[in-house]
This record gives structure tokens, C-alpha cells and sequence, in this order.
């Protein structure tokens, strides 16, 4: 999965998503803050899908979901889906077409939605480069474009600023890439090329700012890192176990910040937090929960209430697990429950 997998759709019900098997699953709240369905939902209708899910959403709160889908032997192509709301039926799948034409599947998608509500599907081409494809206004799809680089990583991290415009984030050898729309609707273009370490698959981006986001990653040393265009990566604290981080803004005690989750070594859930943009400050770890599966993933949102929400999932056992902040100071979390 490739975005953000807990979402608080436009109604104010919380969903969550999970690939299984050739499929796409939600579950969705009954009501906000409410009782879970009992059983999820398949995503898209019947169509099989190949491994690699992007999930993107807009200010409208739609939420976008990109995959491949065999098309013959030895090839693929990307398709699309829009789930306007948590309880109706997502759109069918749609074919989008692939970056190189025709081919197999050459990267996991990332999925971005600016503020007309148009998402943007960034997916590493045959070349080792980076292409995009967009949807129109008024329907359809734009032609796929070229954004070059080279030997990008399979990963990439599609985020929408506050401006509304797409950036784009991807990992090379020994360095990271940005790219950036200056204008609603333009091509992003590449800004900007810093070289560190990065682990592969760590990515995790974040509006952070009124003109500017945040890339979150893990360098070689195991530490997590924040690095903003224009100026150079900090190390923010060591990371609490080996897989991305999830990362939400909220506010925390009157003040803007940060939130991060990670599935710890330990195998439970780890939370820091520190003021928004302000690194200097520093964070640590504090861990919550029981012990997960190893294949548990983490995710973030606040609810219609302005309230942090954290859910585990485990793909092996579909155990959905949440928790959200007490009404009280500090990151204080109500017990652990299954949903």
C-alpha cells in the first residue's frame, strides 16, 4: 500500500483499506465514531489486480485508489477507482493506460489529488525515470507525460500542498528527487536534488506548511529524517523499527504538530510527535498497544472532530485494531479495541 490506508471520507465515518489476494477490501464505520461493518467490501468490482495499491484523496474527501491489472501474458496496465463515500460502492475499475504504452508492470503507483479534485498517478517507466498521468476537469484523462529522472527507486511520494498543487518526492541512489507543480494543473517539474541515504521504501510526505511540505524517510543509519526543499535533511530520532512511518498534523495542547506512528521492533505501535517544521525541538518514542503480527501496518487520520485516530491492520488475520486521543492533555490514547 502506497498512501495513506485510513481515511475519514466526507460523511465523517472512517474507512480502511487492504489488499487481499488479487482484490482491494474496505471497511467502513457504520456511523462517525460508530460501530465497524462486520466484514469488508470489495473495491472496483471483479477485476484481478496485480500487487501495489496507491491511495490518494482530495480536499473534497474522495477517495482514489491506483493499481495494475494484468492485460496479457507478460503485460500490465494501471487502473483507477474513485469511492466517493465509505458505505456506497467505489466506482468500477478504469483503465488508464501504462507509461510506456504497453509492458509489464515497471513500479508502484503514487496517487495525488489536487484542488479541483483531480488525481495525479506518478509511476516509475521502463527507463528508470518517472511518468504522470492526470485527470481532466471535465472527465477523462490527459496524455501520460515524461517528468525524466533516472534510476529512481521503485517508491515514490505524491503529496498535495495546501496550495492545492502536486509534489512528488522519489529516492535514487544515494540522493532524493522533487517535483513540483508551480501552477494549478501544470506539469510538476523537478526542483530540486539533494543527495543522502535513504531506505528504500520509507517515504512518507506531508503538507506541512501554507507553501511547503515535508519528506520523512529513514537514512541508512536508522535514523528518521525530515528534509523540505531548499534546505538540507535533518535526523530527527532513531527509528523505532524497519518499516515507513505514518505521519498526520494536528494539534496537540493548543500547539501545530507532527504526529508519527511506526510499528516498533518490539512489534508494537510507537508515537512521537514535535511542533510542525521546528526539528530543532526534537521528539521521542512511546509505545502503545499490544504486541502485532509482523506483516501489521499503521496508519493515521484525525476524525470529524479534529481527534487523532490510529488503526493497525494485519493482512494475515484482517485484525483491524483502533485507538484515538482521550479528551485530555497531552497524547494521552483510549484503550485498544478491535473492530
Amino acid at each position: 500500500m502506497n498512501g495513506d490506508w485510513l481515511l475519514r471520507g466526507r460523511d465523517g465515518r472512517l474507512s480502511v483499506y487492504l489488499p487481499s489476494g488479487e482484490d482491494v477490501l474496505c471497511r467502513a464505520e457504520q456511523g462517525p465514531d460508530g460501530p465497524w461493518e462486520a466484514a469488508p467490501r470489495k473495491v472496483g468490482g471483479d477485476q484481478k489486480l496485480r500487487p501495489g495499491i496507491a491511495l490518494g484523496q482530495g480536499a473534497d474527501r474522495y477517495a482514489h485508489l491506483v493499481s495494475w491489472r494484468p492485460t496479457k501474458p507478460g503485460e500490465a496496465g494501471l487502473v483507477h477507482s474513485t469511492h466517493f463515500r465509505p458505505r456506497l460502492a467505489a466506482l468500477d475499475w478504469a483503465p488508464i493506460g501504462h507509461p510506456d504504452k504497453t509492458g509489464d508492470r515497471t513500479g508502484t503507483p503514487a496517487v495525488a489529488v489536487d484542488a479541483q479534485g483531480r488525481a495525479h498517478v506518478f509511476v516509475r517507466n521502463r527507463s528508470g525515470g518517472v511518468s504522470m498521468v492526470a485527470q481532466k476537469e471535465k472527465g477523462g484523462w490527459e496524455p501520460w507525460r515524461d517528468l525524466k529522472g533516472s534510476d529512481v527507486h521503485e517508491d515514490l511520494a505524491a503529496v498535495t500542498g495546501e496550495s492545492g498543487c502536486v509534489e512528488l518526492y522519489a529516492a535514487v541512489p544515494d540522493g532524493l528527487l522533487h517535483w513540483r507543480q508551480r501552477d494549478p494543473g501544470a506539469q510538476p517539474v523537478l526542483e530540486e536534488a539533494v543527495e543522502t541515504p535513504v531506505r528504500p521504501g520509507t517515504l512518507h510526505a506531508l503538507a506541512t506548511s501554507a507553501d511547503r511540505t515535508t519528506l520523512f524517510y529513514t537514512d541508512d543509519a536508522g535514523d528518521l529524517c525530515a528534509w523540505r526543499a531548499g534546505g538540507k535533511p535533518v535526523a530527527l530520532l532513531a527509528s523505532s523499527g524497519p518499516g515507513p512511518v505514518s505521519a498526520v498534523r494536528c494539534e496537540l495542547d493548543g500547539h501545530d504538530c507532527t504526529l508519527f506512528a511506526q510499528r516498533s521492533s518490539s512489534g508494537r505501535v510507537a508515537f512521537a510527535a514535535y511542533p510542525t517544521e521546528q526539528e530543532a525541538a526534537g521528539a521521542w518514542w512511546t509505545e502503545s498497544g499490544p504486541q502485532l503480527p509482523a506483516d501489521a501496518r499503521v496508519s493515521l487520520a484525525t476524525d470529524e472532530d479534529g481527534r487523532v485516530v490510529a488503526a493497525t491492520l494485519s493482512p494475515s488475520t484482517g485484525q483491524l485494531l483502533l485507538t484515538r486521543r482521550k479528551d485530555e492533555p497531552g497524547l494521552a490514547l483510549e484503550a485498544w479495541r478491535e473492530c
